[in-house]
């Protein structure tokens, strides 16, 4: 089933990233990586901007917090952004909606539950 919604994993752990991938490329969708914020920040700056981003909160050189904070300033086409990290406290999922996030999720994630809010993330506007 293709798809042209493009989403952007940015973790700095490679398995994490390989497991998101696997997960999202057989839903169909196109799926680029980025290590931190700052090299998400570059691709997104340097492309077009993606539908959707999956961010780590715990990156070196700037944070999924930092990452999504800077992106919600830029002057380009806003999608949303799903934050799963290790972090389970409250106090993390707060911090990430202030930061921008649509969705919290705490790894390790249910593909079943990360491909329901993709397609809620993406699909959405597409039914109309």
């Amino acid at each position: 089933m293709p798809n042209n919604k493009r989403i952007l994993i940015i973790d700095d752990a490679a398995t994490v990233r390989m497991y998101h991938r696997s997960i999202l490329e057989t839903s169909g969708y196109q799926v680029d990586e980025a290590v931190n914020g700052l090299e998400a920040m570059e691709k997104i700056l340097g492309n077009r901007p993606y539908d959707l981003y999956l961010v780590d909160i715990n990156m070196p050189k700037l944070d999924g917090y930092g990452f999504l904070k800077e992106l919600r300033t830029q002057n380009i086409s806003q999608a949303p952004a799903i934050m799963i990290s290790t972090e389970a406290q409250e106090k993390d999922r707060i911090s990430a909606f202030e930061s921008g996030a649509n969705f919290y999720m705490v790894k390790p994630i249910d593909p079943d539950i990360l491909t329901a809010y993709c397609s809620i993330l993406l699909d959405y506007g597409d039914e109309k």
